[in-house]
């Protein structure tokens, strides 16, 4: 009987947690230091240039976050995604 008890519960706990992740994420509390952000023109990104592969802002961006008080652009998601695994290993060049 305890074994079909606890397998029931281990069975509604798989599906709570299944059925949590199809949930819309909610946005991150502003005290985070780093907030992924919609793209944005580049006269409101504050960086020069694409920390990650070096091009130049005016060229276009299509992603950015907020750090700190400063929107940083990047020219492309995956460069955006190499920038948030180590954020303190690029230099970000800002106007």
């Amino acid at each position: 009987m305890k074994q079909i008890v606890f397998i029931g519960l281990v069975a509604l706990a798989i599906s709570g947690c299944h059925s949590n992740s199809q949930q819309t994420a909610t946005p991150a509390a502003p005290t985070q230091p780093i907030d992924t952000v919609k793209t944005l023109p580049t006269a409101l990104i504050d960086n020069t240039k694409d920390p990650v592969c070096g091009m130049p802002t005016s060229a276009g961006m299509e992603d950015s976050v907020h750090v700190g008080n400063k929107v940083v652009g990047f020219c492309s998601k995956e460069c955006k995604d190499e920038y948030l695994k180590n954020p303190k290993a690029y230099s970000v060049v800002y106007k």
